[in-house]
């Protein structure tokens, strides 16, 4: 919350050091409307003393102004046939070309010949900024209106943009939107009407100019962080997709780019996944939109399948018959679908049948299963005869086979061959043992552990649980 107000803060002192000085200029154009070229404003309006003026009265009317002005020393004017002279000095040359714009301007002038000198200013001469200082604090004064308004308005359109975000939320909630897209449908409008709030203050300070700009710089700064951060955009972007479409829900088994885990959370940077070995994995949001989802929770039915291989002297019938007694027989097999058991391969030394079969992946394990059916064939097979050789091997003797050819006489007694016990096929018969267990499902298990680990991954859950 605190990192939160910090970049508000932040966004308002920016948008404040942008607008400040515009403002007090605008204000400053509104109030004393100081010109651009001060010599066309100085320019002096056509100045009559009265029809056929004497020499003289010209003389006595320009004299007379530029000293009111204040702005000139030493000042002379000699008026000759309609021609002005003017003599002294002034401090710019912004006066010395008013002085001759009214003398030119008077009635009766015919020329006018401007000497006026201008003084070249002390450089220990401190008025200027004084003088300055002056016009920026009467400038500020000025515009503290102004910015009294500004604030008011600013207030007004914050405590507005909150409350119009919290009524987008309450809105979208009722629609059953995703969280994330909430929060980010309700920000949107809050900014909008934030930014509007800024375009009043803006508009009557006279400056829409600057409003635009600083949207536009606003947009263009987001393209470049967009670019900067383009990593955690993408998984931003792919967050917002995935909690939109819902491939997988909180605690289901899924494959995504090789790794099976149980889905833990979803945040706005990665998924984390609970392996089957217990351990935390945390995917990014780009990696898991872009890769090949599959999700083993979404139908609890699934198929596995193992082969064995017969000896080419066996009934391939009869071992099809006798595997399909054994997966009709077996609880954790499913009815619908059916199982089959299909003649796979004729490999070197066996012919390899593959036994297909459905199992509820949310009661038993594939793998226990897979293993009691594995044993409860193999003891079959053993009971009715029907051989399962190993692949053929051939052994190379590169030096030959050394023969020794004994005589009768050294040929020991027949030894007793001791007959090995017959084996009990019967104990195999069972359809669990203790080391496969009930044959239960351990997905709950692995469940539990991931509740009772710490998540690696903070950020808030945008999954459904």
């Amino acid at each position: 919350m605190i990192h939160k107000k910090l970049q508000v803060y932040a966004v308002l002192f920016l948008l404040v050091s942008i607008a400040l000085p515009a403002l007090v200029q605008a204000q400053d154009n509104r109030q004393t409307g100081p010109p651009e070229n001060t010599s066309e404003t100085l320019a002096p309006e056509q100045v009559d003393v009265r029809p056929e003026a004497a020499d003289s009265e010209i003389r006595d009317r320009l004299s007379g102004i530029l000293t009111a002005t204040g702005w000139f020393v030493d000042t002379e004017v000699e008026v000759n046939d309609g021609v002005v002279f003017l003599r002294g000095s002034t401090e710019t040359d912004d006066f010395k070309r008013w002085a001759g714009e009214l003398a030119r301007n008077t009635q009766d002038v015919a020329a006018v010949v401007n000497q006026i000198q201008i003084t070249e200013p002390d450089i220990w001469n401190y008025e200027p900024a004084f003088t300055g200082m002056q016009e920026l604090w009467r400038s500020i004064m000025r515009a503290i209106p102004f910015w009294v308004f500004g604030l008011f308005v600013v207030v007004v359109f914050w405590g507005l943009s909150i409350l119009v975000a919290k009524a987008t939320r309450a809105s979208l909630i009722k629609r059953e939107m995703n969280t994330l897209l909430q929060n980010i449908v309700a920000k949107g409008v809050a900014v909008l009407v934030f930014l509007l709030g800024l375009y009043i203050v803006f508009y009557i300070a006279d400056l829409t100019g600057v409003a635009l700009t600083v949207l536009g710089g606003t947009g263009l700064l987001g393209i470049v962080l967009g670019i900067a951060f383009r990593d955690i955009t993408e998984n931003f972007l792919a967050s917002i997709f995935l909690s939109v479409q819902n491939p997988f829900h909180a605690g289901d088994l899924v494959e995504i780019n090789g790794t099976i885990g149980f889905v833990q959370r979803l945040t706005v940077r990665a998924t984390l996944l609970m392996t089957l070995d217990g351990n935390h994995l945390q995917i990014p949001n780009a990696t898991v939109y872009k890769s090949s989802i599959l999700n083993f929770t979404s139908n609890p039915n699934q198929r596995t399948t193992f082969t064995i291989g017969i000896g080419y002297d066996d009934s391939i019938t009869v071992a099809q018959e006798i595997g399909a007694k054994i997966l009709e027989e077996h609880p954790a097999v499913l009815k619908e679908p059916e199982p089959w058991i299909l003649l796979d391969k004729l490999a070197t030394s066996t012919v390899n049948i593959q036994f297909y079969f459905w199992v509820n992946a949310q009661k038993h394990n594939l793998l226990k299963v897979k293993s009691s059916l594995l044993r409860l064939v193999k003891t079959a097979y053993q009971e009715k005869g029907i051989s399962m050789p190993d692949e053929a091997r051939e052994m190379v003797f590169p030096n030959g086979v050394p023969v020794q050819i004994s005589r009768e006489s050294e040929i020991p007694a027949e030894r007793e061959v001791k007959k090995e016990p017959e084996a009990q096929p019967s104990k195999d018969s069972k359809v669990s043992t203790v080391g496969e267990g009930k044959l239960e499902s351990n997905d709950e298990e692995i469940r539990e552990q991931a509740r009772q680990s710490r998540s690696p991954e903070e950020g808030k859950d945008l999954l459904k649980t």
